[in-house]
């Protein structure tokens, strides 16, 4: 149902081989001697290997670092300025947002009176101008005798 995998014979190609081209050792010139007399002699030290030779030599005293300076490069009154600057900052936005806040409160109890006003003045309205018409009930006009409860007309 597959095919069989196909055989394929190795590149007959020709591989080129490269080989490194030695480079000849870098010929050091000796630096001019110049005769310079030290302004003291050092001492010289030798050391013993573990091997038996003997190393002999001048000491090299090592590089001492500067001192640090006593006084950090911002001085501790400029960070007390700009700190207090920043919190002074911080409470002034503070108090500009407490201030918005409490105007917009305000605004929004006065439109809800309003509106409660209004509502409520619109129902009493309403009610006084609402035509009256027969309501059930007894009903009495004394001056023309008429009763209309107890069936007397006069």
């Amino acid at each position: 149902m597959y095919p069989e995998p196909a055989r394929h014979a190795p590149a007959e190609g020709a591989v080129e081989v490269h080989q490194p081209t030695p480079l000849p050792p870098a010929v050091v010139a000796p630096a001019p001697m110049v005769a310079v007399q030290p302004g003291a002699v050092p001492a010289v030290a030798s050391i013993v290997l573990p091997d038996g030779r003997v190393v002999t030599g001048y000491a090299i005293n090592p590089a001492q670092p500067e001192p640090l300076t006593a006084n950090p490069p911002v001085s501790r009154a400029a960070v007390n300025v700009a700190l207090g600057g920043v919190g002074f900052l911080a409470v002034c936005g503070g108090l500009l947002l407490l201030t918005t806040f409490i105007t917009a409160l305000t605004a929004l109890i006065t439109q809800l009176i309003t509106l409660a006003a209004v509502i409520f003045g619109g129902w009493i309205a309403v009610q006084v101008f609402k035509p009256h018409g027969h309501q059930g009930g007894t009903t009495v006009n004394i001056r023309k005798a008429i009763f209309k409860r107890n069936h007397f007309h006069g």
